[in-house]
């Protein structure tokens, strides 16, 4: 493994850190100031987007796209240092279409749609025409078990029925979200546990979808929300089902492992950012006749955090190139890892940089209060991390019975205190 990034990756994330810090920092004020006021895209959003585009830096995140469709076609490890970059700026990956929970979604429509799906859902969402929600978790069972989710879909007809209650979708108050993904139960308990769910496209504006609100996380509100919805006997055609009927399990793990990478390195860039924010303040602090960078316990900070940040880029590096080379099994356990590394990494980083900067850490001022609320919903978002370590528990275990027995050379009972065999 070479994690060396290649000179075209080198090349497109000094475009785009270019990009960024010509064409989208200016405008972060404009852009809180503007949702502040309900504007929300800030009407300068479009010409960010389009502007993005003529620069060769679109759908940067899909290495499977065809000719016709626009985009980059990066590898997963090619993109992850992007979505460091411009993780640093929570707003800015919706200028270059690669936002959450779009790219996910596009991934499984690119992987399971049909041809009048494709061109009815993936085309727009491509062209960044239309923004679009993944509706899972459930109020009413633990979802961290998803075998539980009870929201149903049956057949009428020629037409699917769908009933139920779906709340933290992320992205659905967004006023350009047009498309839910929906993970909905089909099949009964006479069905294999994970063969009874299935995936369903759902138009947001169809009759019987309610948004009741925007789940505030942690007293903040997201513009473009993390929403509870309410499906009431909603009626689709049978030609929005995304691939087969009792297939949601697996589709959603094909789902799984590239949003991870994308999400654990933009985690990565807040906190390179929340670092570097941290050591500006300690150079310019000065308290009890010194500075706070020539206080001890301020380096022993700093310097955890360093390590702290570059060990978990290397574990989600490695993630995305086993992905990349189609190790799926391996790459299972460091996909369920990396997302329990980069969300306490966010906590503990941040909450340094918070204790640096006192007062206004807990303020609106910087971004660090914000970042540090969205690494402790990570820890429950995607599943709780408690799900996750099991998940790499397990993997450990499996080698361990594959190879039992191995360590016994390694102990040194009794029975074993004898002479060492000859050497000849």
């Amino acid at each position: 493994m070479d994690f060396e990034y290649s000179p075209q990756v080198q090349e497109r994330r000094q475009r785009l850190q270019e990009f960024v810090d010509r064409y989208v920092l200016p405008y972060n004020g404009a852009w809180h100031h503007s949702v502040a006021q309900g504007v929300f895209p800030p009407p300068f959003m479009e010409d960010l987007k389009a502007l993005a585009r003529s620069e060769g830096l679109w759908n940067l995140f899909l290495p499977g796209l065809r000719e016709d469709e626009p985009g980059e076609r990066l590898t997963n490890l090619e993109y992850a240092p992007l979505a460091e970059i411009m993780g640093r700026l929570p707003w800015a990956s919706e200028v270059f279409n690669c936002s959450a929970p779009d790219t996910g979604n596009m991934e499984l429509l690119h992987l399971f749609a049909t041809p009048e799906q494709n061109q009815r859902w993936l085309r727009p969402l491509l062209e960044g025409e239309i923004r679009s929600a993944f509706a899972m978790s459930e109020p009413d069972v633990a979802s961290s078990d998803p075998t539980n989710l009870q929201t149903r879909m049956r057949r009428e007809g020629g037409a699917l029925v769908l009933s139920g209650r779906k709340w933290f979708v992320t992205g659905a108050a967004h006023p350009n979200c047009k498309l839910l993904i929906v993970m909905c139960r089909s099949g009964d308990d006479e069905t294999a546990r994970h063969a009874r769910h299935s995936m369903l496209l759902v138009p947001t504006d169809a009759p019987g979808v309610t948004l009741e609100r925007n789940i505030a996380i942690m007293q903040h509100h997201t513009p473009e929300g993390h929403c509870e919805i309410v499906f009431r006997e909603v009626r689709v055609p049978a030609g929005n089902l995304l691939g087969q009927e009792g297939a949601g399990f697996a589709m959603a793990q094909a789902r799984l492992g590239p949003g991870r990478v994308h999400h654990c390195m933009r985690t990565i860039g807040q906190c390179e950012l929340a670092l570097s924010l941290m050591c500006e303040r300690t150079l310019e602090r000065h308290l009890f006749g010194k500075y706070l960078a020539d206080f001890a316990n301020v380096q022993e900070w700093i310097a955890e955090s360093r390590l702290e940040i570059d060990q978990a880029r290397l574990l989600v590096l490695r993630a995305a190139w086993r992905l990349d080379q189609g190790q799926l099994e391996r790459a299972r356990a460091d996909v369920a890892a990396i997302k329990v590394v980069t969300a306490r990494l966010q906590t503990r980083v941040v909450n340094r940089a918070m204790q640096v900067f006192g007062a206004m850490g807990l303020s609106p001022d910087t971004p660090l209060a914000y970042f540090w609320t969205w690494g402790r919903a990570l820890q429950l978002l995607d599943g709780p991390d408690e799900v996750h370590l099991r998940s790499v528990a397990r993997a450990e275990l499996a080698q361990a019975r594959e190879k039992r027995g191995a360590t016994a050379a390694y102990f040194t009972l009794p029975e074993q205190l004898r002479a060492a065999p000859r050497i000849r």
